[in-house]
């Protein structure tokens, strides 16, 4: 299973964004695809969930209402948009095949694409 996270870059506050994660090697209704970022110093944190089956999501409080998780089945490909975006999101962001708190060893993970927001 490989993931490949794309679509970060340099936004100014107030600004969006969408994350692309294409997904190969299993099926997005085969596994649920979590969103997650890394602030350095800080444990990694699960933002956004888009389960197997029904593709049911889930996200962290500190996003919800801002960040849409979506998937393109054909494309193998989930995405996160990310709206009215503030300097405190600024990190890096992977996705997995997992949800919910970030087990060191489970999943599958991408690279990681970096997003700063800042002016």
């Amino acid at each position: 299973v490989q993931l490949q996270a794309s679509g970060g870059g340099q936004v100014q506050p107030g600004g969006s964004l969408r994350l692309s994660c294409l997904v190969s090697g299993v099926t997005l209704a085969q596994s649920g695809i979590g969103w997650y970022r890394l602030v350095p110093g800080k444990e990694r944190k699960g933002l956004a969930c888009i389960s197997g089956e029904r593709g049911r999501t889930t996200y962290d409080p500190s996003v919800r209402g801002r960040f849409t998780i979506t998937r393109d089945n054909a494309k193998n490909t989930v995405y996160l948009q990310m709206n009215n975006l503030s300097p405190e999101d600024t990190a890096v962001y992977s996705c997995a095949t997992m949800c919910g708190n970030y087990v060191p060893g489970l999943g599958s993970w991408g690279q990681g694409t970096q997003v700063t927001v800042s002016s």
